[in-house]
């Protein structure tokens, strides 16, 4: 079999806890993002775009949306005879069935299957976070630099470089210095956990590294600190474009409050690197004659009688009279009864909020001057599928579990 330049890993199996009642029941990456996709959809469309036809998808934690989403790759152009995506869960071997125990043991437990491609090099990636990306660009560099590893990294405000694994580099962006989550950072370029190594110096460390009992087989802890010692030549790639981690519900949010701004600080309609994704066909989506929508996204086979105000709105949502939705993510297929109240708001797949229900902050909701204020402490999550009863009001900050 023709060996192939670059195999892509995208790290899709983490629970996602921090996401609160969205990732009860589905994998972080399944998770829907930006009005008609999943969050799994950026880094599957920056392989394609990239020219990297070979993706692994290591899958762990409530795998099944996720795995019945991937399917056979189609939407992604991604299904090949030699090459194509290919879902990786943990699997049962001869002498015991593991668990991913971390970021590199879940490569090192896919070994295997690089073999069967032989690549020169391997790209891994996270699977949540969004952004666009030529990975093409950086695996040039990494070529030309003849790097053991290269990493991206981005400019991060230096009063957030401490929540950060800080990349320290030299004038030719050599790394020379990792540090992770530093309280007193010596630079603010942020590893964005985006990774291309040599495949053999890959394959050498993983196997240390799973040899080793005291390891956390993780990259940023284990893999990327002994390579530094080891003197291996590690550079730097840097990226300056829009890139968050939405591991968070808050992120997540504010993630999806982007897209609105005026001048959008990431835009889903640039045609020359459009997201693919696995769409479900829906009747066009209607707005009803007493409706007012303004600076929101409202997907297909929408129902929408109420007032919409600068909020995301996904497929086969129903929206009741006299309702006012505004600084909110209504996921696919919330039904809110009537005269109901959401503002800075999350409402997960399939969610019902009943009529005159209050979610957040009745009084602001009814001024647009305070929208998009950015403040993230104070959203509700409701979870899908949950049931918000008649009338009951929801405080700023409350998670609704179903």
């Amino acid at each position: 079999m023709k060996s192939k330049d670059c195999v892509a890993m995208i790290l899709a199996g983490g629970q996602g806890s921090r996401l609160g009642a969205l990732t009860k029941k589905v994998a972080k990456p399944a998770v829907p993002f930006g009005g008609k996709y999943r969050i799994i959809d950026f880094p599957l469309s920056n392989c394609v775009h990239s020219g990297i036809d070979t993706v692994g998808v290591l899958t762990q934690y409530q795998p099944l949306e996720l795995n019945t989403y991937i399917g056979s790759g189609i939407p992604w152009d991604l299904n090949r005879n030699h090459g194509g995506v290919y879902v990786l869960p943990p699997y049962q071997s001869a002498k015991a069935g593991v668990w991913y125990k971390g970021t590199a043991n879940a490569i090192y437990q896919n070994l295997v299957f690089l073999e069967n491609f032989k690549p020169k090099n391997v790209l891994i990636l996270s699977g949540d976070h969004i952004y666009k990306m030529n990975y093409a660009e950086m695996l040039k560099a990494h070529k030309e630099s003849g790097a053991a590893i290269t990493i991206a990294v981005m400019p991060v405000p230096w009063e957030e470089a401490s929540r950060f694994g800080i990349m320290n580099v030299d004038e030719e962006g050599r790394i020379v210095e990792f540090e992770e989550k530093p309280e007193k950072p010596k630079s603010n370029l942020a590893s964005m956990g985006i990774y291309i190594f040599d495949y053999e110096k890959l394959k050498q460390y993983l196997t240390d590294d799973e040899n080793d009992p005291q390891s956390a087989n993780d990259f940023g802890k284990n893999i990327i600190p002994a390579m530094l010692k080891n003197g291996e030549t590690m550079i730097s790639f840097r990226f300056e474009g829009y890139w968050k981690d939405v591991g968070t519900v808050q992120s997540l949010w504010e993630a999806n409050m982007d897209l609105l701004d005026d001048d959008p600080k990431f835009d889903l309609f640039d045609k020359n690197w459009m997201i693919y994704s696995r769409n479900i066909t829906r009747p066009p989506h209607y707005i009803g004659k007493d409706s007012e929508i303004s600076n929101s996204t409202i997907g297909e086979g929408c129902l929408i009688e109420g007032n919409i105000y600068h909020s995301v709105i996904f497929e086969g949502v129903i929206v009741g009279k006299g309702s006012k939705i505004s600084d909110s993510v209504i996921m696919p297929g919330a039904e809110i009864g009537e005269n109901v109240v959401i503002n800075k708001s999350v409402v997960g797949p399939g969610s019902r909020i009943l009529d005159g229900a209050v979610l957040g902050s009745k009084s602001e909701s009814a001024d647009k001057s305070s929208l998009s204020s950015k403040c993230t402490d104070d959203i509700v999550l409701v979870e899908g599928g949950a049931v918000v009863e008649k009338n009951k009001e929801v405080a700023p900050g409350s998670m609704i579990e179903g």
